[in-house]
């Protein structure tokens, strides 16, 4: 029996762009079965996507040949009948979003084949459900999150039933609780029989899965499962991936406590291993919380409230009583489920929005009078937007990051060392990006140049929304030092971000938000400690809070705001009497 899906010697470059000379695919040989579970991980800008687009004849082979359940995807006959097969969740939702509300959005594939109105109700239903968007299925599609857009999609693309179904960064966007439901939601489909290829930078996603395949520069580097693959940590490395976080402070570990196993992949795994160590039940010294830190207040937010499409049948409450006080120099974090209200915050922060109810500071400006100059705030607060296309418009690289400095007067050399200067911070190469043609960059790549546009205004407060989603592990963790190294120089952060284990690295300070409200804020290390809290809101710990929690639940008096695996080992030491 053939397999449900067949690459060979693939080769693909796209058009009228630097990447004709190098293909994004070179000789790419593959057979997916039927209910396999793939996942594939690679840099940004290694071709997973671009491969992606070719299992649902979205892209064409420049050469060679791709088939699936035996149909080659260059006959057009068999067009409508692959994309029926191959389902597709994309990076960007909106790239798939096109009615006016939810509902309609989720009911258009099923009407195009012609499905009878009762079952087209019931599919919409179970798959917005399934997803938990049924309760705003008659809201416009943007007015959502990113995050609930992303579930908007894949419910799209549920509803469909196809054989096999291709998750392109799908949880990317997620918040916690909503990655467990995708991940939960991609094994029942895997059980069911369905074939499931998820795209990930993730790792601990990508042990889930039965088989890993990881690209690097359009190739094959390695296709085994996942305990083979992510033994080759130098190997990772070399392509820029990293192991999983588990499989990371089992390593850490490891160096203190050499006779845990190696490889450990999952907390479950970790957890037993740690608590088969002899130990005492002598409390470990707790650690003190974190200073916030001095200086004067640079933004101050006040009983902030929003309102979108106010005064229509389509009213939605975003934000209601607010409120936020960030110091100089401060590092400050959102957190919260998708929808809570985080980039809308943001969007204030920056005078993109304008206060409806309460007050909003930044600095000298008060953004409540109607004569504030917004051009000067917005010099001041730079803000990289959760969707980076949102706010790329030049055609090249290299235009797109200059334009920002180039209004403010710079030119001539000044203004290239400036823009060579931003793009190293992301780590994007000058000499190989700056004739790159914005619309041929990869998501990962996307999200740099959005961030190194805002870089290379150098304003005193940045503001990130999900600055890491999307990026390769190494280029998250790049990406996270240099902005530590910006925050060592005086600039003021404030991160919204699903990726507890960024938040806990580089935010001083808290803010959780829930239903558009502001309902905890202090210390990182105070705020993770309220670990019930934050599981009631869907919200998850960093990694090593979540190894502390599970073994305190065991017995072991670890205290409650452990966040760093310095402090962690440090307990483990005293408790076990190795210190």
């Amino acid at each position: 029996m053939a397999a449900l899906i067949e690459l060979e010697e693939l080769r693909f470059a796209y058009a009228a762009t630097d990447r004709a000379t190098q293909p994004a695919l070179s000789d790419v040989t593959l057979q997916i079965e039927t209910g396999e579970y793939v996942a594939i991980i690679g840099a940004n800008g290694s071709g997973k996507s671009t491969l992606a687009r070719h299992l649902n004849a979205l892209l064409l082979p420049t050469s060679g040949v791709v088939r699936i359940a035996g149909m080659d995807t260059r006959d057009q006959t068999h067009r409508r009948a692959i994309r029926q097969t191959v389902g597709m969740v994309f990076q960007r939702p909106d790239d798939q979003i096109i009615a006016a509300t939810i509902e309609e959005d989720v009911a258009f594939g099923p009407e195009n084949i012609g499905l009878p109105p009762d079952e087209i109700r019931a599919r919409v239903r179970k798959a917005l459900e399934t997803v938990n968007v049924w309760d705003v299925r008659l809201r416009p599609p943007h007015h959502l999150s990113a995050g609930q857009m992303q579930r908007v999609a894949l419910a799209g693309v549920l509803a469909m039933q196809p054989r096999c179904i291709v998750f392109d960064e799908a949880t990317a966007m997620l918040d916690p609780a909503g990655r467990r439901t995708v991940r939960l939601m991609m094994a029942q489909l895997h059980a069911e029989g369905i074939t499931v290829i998820t795209i990930t930078h993730f790792m601990d996603e990508a042990t889930e899965a039965k088989r890993v395949i990881v690209m690097d520069q359009g190739r094959v580097a390695l296709d085994a499962p996942p305990a083979q693959v992510f033994a080759e940590d130098h190997a990772l490395q070399a392509l820029s991936l990293e192991l999983p976080p588990i499989a990371l402070l089992t390593q850490r570990l490891r160096q203190s406590f050499p006779e845990l196993p190696p490889n450990l992949l999952t907390a479950p795994a970790l957890t037993s291993a740690l608590d088969a160590l002899p130990h005492n039940t002598t409390a470990a010294p707790s650690v003190a919380s974190q200073a916030p830190p001095a200086g004067r207040t640079l933004i101050e937010v006040e009983k902030l409230g929003h309102v979108y499409l106010k005064a229509t049948p389509l009213e939605h409450r975003a934000l209601h009583n607010v409120n936020l006080v960030i110091p100089e120099g401060g590092s400050h974090g959102l957190l919260g489920a998708t929808g809570s209200g985080k980039s809308t915050l943001l969007q204030h922060l920056n005078g993109l929005l304008r206060p409806q109810e309460g007050k909003v500071r930044i600095g000298d400006f008060n953004l409540n009078d109607p004569r504030v100059d917004l051009r000067a705030v917005r010099r001041s607060a730079g803000l990289a937007f959760q969707m980076p296309e949102l706010q790329i418009f030049e055609q090249y690289v290299g235009d797109e990051i200059a334009f920002g400095p180039r209004l403010q007067g710079l030119q001539g050399a000044t203004l290239r060392e400036r823009v060579r200067w931003a793009m190293g911070l992301v780590g994007l190469d000058f000499d190989t990006f700056k004739d790159r043609l914005t619309f041929a960059l990869s998501g990962g790549e996307r999200r740099k140049v959005a961030l190194a546009s805002v870089l290379a205004l150098q304003p005193a407060i940045l503001l990130l929304d999900e600055p890491t989603a999307g990026l390769d592990p190494i280029s998250r963790r790049e990406l996270l030092a240099h902005l530590q190294a910006l925050r060592n120089t005086g600039m003021t952060l404030v991160i919204s971000s699903h990726r507890m284990e960024d938040l806990a690295r580089m935010a001083e300070t808290l803010t959780v938000m829930a239903g558009g409200s502001s309902i905890l804020s202090g210390a990182a290390s105070d705020v993770f400690a309220e670990e019930g809290q934050l599981r009631s809101l869907g919200l998850g710990l960093p990694v090593v809070a979540e190894i502390a929690s599970a073994l305190r639940a065991r017995g072991w008096p670890l205290s409650p705001n452990v966040l760093t695996a310095e402090v962690l080992v440090a307990q483990l030491m005293e408790i076990t009497s190795r210190a």
